[in-house]
C-alpha cells in the first residue's frame, strides 16, 4: 500500500531517520528570528525529503506548505532558499496574487534596515557575501 508523503516522514521522525536543520541555515537567518517547533519540523521534513531518495524518486521536488496566515510561510521561503543555495540553486522565482504583498515580501527579502529582514546581515557562503537581488524579467 502506498503511503502519503506526510506518512512517510511521520514514520522516519519516529524511527530517527529525519535529518536535521545544518546550521549554515539557522546562521544565515536574522538573529531575531527564533524558529517555533512546526517551522523546525516543515525544515526538517523538506530536508529529509529533498536528501531521500526512497522519498523522492524522480528528483522532482514539489512542495507545498500548507499554513496559516501569519505563521512564518516566509521565514521558511528564506530557510529554504538558503539551505538550496548551499545545494547550487541561484535563480528564485515566488508568485504571489496581490501586489501589497510582493512589495512586502521584497522588503523582508533585501531591506537590510527593516525589522523583518529575514537575513543575517553578514550573509557568506564559503566565505564570500551572498548578495540578494531582486529582478523584474529572466
Amino acid at each position: 500500500m502506498e503511503r502519503f508523503l506526510y506518512e512517510k516522514l511521520d514514520v522516519s521522525r519516529e524511527i530517527g531517520a529525519i535529518k536535521e536543520i545544518p546550521n549554515f541555515l539557522k546562521q544565515g537567518l536574522s538573529k531575531r528570528i527564533e524558529l517555533r517547533e512546526y517551522q523546525k519540523e516543515a525544515f526538517e521534513n523538506f530536508i529529509t525529503y529533498f536528501e531521500n531518495e526512497k522519498l523522492n524518486k524522480n528528483k522532482q521536488v514539489h512542495t507545498l506548505f500548507h499554513m496559516a496566515t501569519g505563521s512564518g510561510k516566509t521565514v521558511i521561503m528564506a530557510g529554504l532558499i538558503l539551505y538550496l543555495y548551499e545545494k547550487g540553486y541561484r535563480n528564485f522565482l515566488f508568485f504571489v496574487n496581490q501586489t501589497n504583498i510582493l512589495e512586502k515580501t521584497k522588503d523582508n527579502f533585501i531591506n537590510v534596515l527593516s525589522n523583518k529582514y529575514l537575513f543575517n546581515e553578514d550573509l557568506n557562503y564559503l566565505g564570500e557575501k551572498v548578495k540578494i537581488n531582486v529582478v523584474d524579467n529572466f
